[in-house]
């Protein structure tokens, strides 16, 4: 069953007609349009929530073909196979709840626990137990708190979240990247270069939001929630979650706001939260109030916004300002910059006496206007510094512990550890920061080995001999931006 009423006091933006909202979302979301959906009207029947053996199938389809539908029978999908599925996807070797259990030892026996969780959960005996609070370091030398949630929490909001993408995933618009199902940090990387490369950009706002997990409004959240949540046990599992509190040196505090960082429902929280504040309100912003062209990027709270005119970027900013101010957020103003970068913002600056354009920094990659060998606009993407340095620093401290063990072992480790860095950043246009990257591995490495004994033999010749024998090489990973983006979005609509 489905219902088209909307919560009392949710303040959405103004909507469009049902023919315009389904043409302008697929041109944003690089979907080809549904032949029904451009002329799809609001209508009754039993396709939301209803049970049928197409399972989530059925719910995605209701979702795209009616976007003012509300579902309400959605927790039977959550079911013994999916609770199965959701806790083989969990990592074994992840840090234990409040609860102490293990991945293995609820493995021991995990059809009976697994039949236990789910006559539980829909009989309501189910409860929600606090997260364990730890903290990373931050960048900025600053704690993030993070919240590591019982295993059996973990089974159920991972089940949960996959039943509530089948909806959310027909919602979301495409500059949204941040952990939805195939995508990844790379495809965003991908379309703001592309973007910055083939659309009028000359103003890039580099947007950071204050403490954004930890600062939502949970009233707000679940009113989102309930524009499209209408079953009663699903938002009583999604309260439950953001009541549970954090436990923190052996003692219980009330979460008033924010959901847990790290928690398996905390993301998708957080993308509801974004979708309603920030993804519709600027997809109408620069539909009807831009005098340019806009493109946006998102990957969670990480946002950055090119504009043709400078102007519309300081009504943006000025506007996103009081929007988020609406929705208990606020930008962090000594993070957010508005800067000169593009295809013309050299010859511009130079014009009027001013130095190099300004860099930005977005999901680990430093973006640098520079020229090809023909000397035209090249976007040069390298590793951001602080994140090689914090990566060398934890290195240096690790080896220290592994000083005295075989040296096959610790090339194997550092190996490893190579090769994770070069997943990620080994980029085109990266070799340079990659090769300084292996060198200072090896450096470390080449220390600690000496300080092993005061009465060592090690040169660096035979160190030498040492990294070409487990360190591999530097090599590129990943395609050009603009290759990668149009096999992705072939015959479709670009999605910033």
């Amino acid at each position: 069953m489905h219902d088209h009423g909307q919560s009392d006091g949710l303040v959405l933006p103004e909507k469009l007609p049902n023919n315009a909202l389904g043409g302008a979302a697929e041109a944003v979301e690089g979907r080809r349009p549904a032949k029904e959906n451009a002329a799809s009207q609001t209508r009754s029947g039993h396709c939301a929530g209803f049970s049928v053996s197409n399972g989530l199938d059925r719910v995605r389809q209701a979702a795209l073909t009616d976007r003012e539908a509300r579902f309400t029978a959605l927790l039977h999908h959550v079911d013994v196979d999916r609770l199965l599925v959701a806790y083989r996807a969990l990592n074994p070797r992840a840090a234990t709840g409040v609860d102490g259990v293990t991945w293995q030892e609820y493995g021991r026996d995990l059809e009976d626990n697994l039949q236990d969780l789910h006559a539980r959960l829909h009989r309501g005996a189910y409860r929600a137990k606090p997260s364990r609070r730890v903290f990373i370091p931050k960048p900025d030398g600053r704690q993030r708190p993070l919240g590591v949630a019982a295993l059996e929490d973990k089974i159920v909001q991972r089940a949960t979240v996959e039943v509530l993408n089948a909806i959310y995933e027909t919602d979301f618009l495409g500059f949204s990247y941040g952990f939805r199902p195939g995508r990844s940090q790379h495809r965003a990387l991908d379309a703001l270069a592309v973007g910055i490369t083939r659309r009028r950009v000359n103003w890039v706002l580099d947007v950071d939001i204050r403490d954004y997990f930890s600062s939502l409004d949970h009233s707000w959240l679940v009113k989102f929630i309930e524009h499209r949540i209408a079953d009663k046990r699903v938002l009583r599992l999604i309260q439950k979650w953001l009541k549970a509190g954090v436990i923190e040196d052996g003692a219980w505090s009330k979460t008033e706001e924010g959901t847990p960082q790290g928690a398996s429902v905390s993301t998708l929280l957080a993308n509801v939260y974004l979708h309603y504040v920030f993804d519709l309100w600027a997809h109408q912003w620069r539909s009807r109030d831009a005098r340019g062209e806009v493109t946006i990027v998102r990957f969670a709270d990480d946002l950055v916004v090119g504009f043709q005119h400078r102007d519309d970027a300081e009504r943006f900013q000025a506007d996103l300002r009081a929007r988020l101010a609406e929705f208990s957020l606020e930008l962090n103003a000594e993070k957010t910059r508005l800067i000169e970068f593009g295809r013309f913002a050299v010859t511009n600056r130079k014009a009027r006496g001013l130095g190099k354009p300004e860099t930005f920094t977005f999901l680990g990659f430093t973006h640098i206007c520079a020229k090809d060998r023909r000397g035209w606009f090249k976007l040069k993407r390298i590793t951001d510094s602080k994140r090689i340095r914090r990566k060398l620093g934890a290195v240096k401290a690790a080896l220290k512990q592994r000083r005295y063990l075989p040296i096959p072992d610790q090339g194997r480790w550092l190996a490893s550890v190579l090769r994770g860095h070069f997943n990620y950043y080994a980029v085109p246009d990266n070799s340079e920061a990659l090769n300084a990257f292996r060198y200072q591995i090896t450096r470390h490495w080449f220390k600690a080995l000496r300080r092993r004994s005061q009465r060592h033999r090690l040169t660096w010749e035979r160190m030498t001999r040492l990294e070409k024998r487990w360190l591999p090489t530097v090599r590129v990973l990943h395609p050009w931006p603009d290759a990668r983006f149009d096999a992705k979005i072939q015959g479709r609509s670009p999605v910033w």
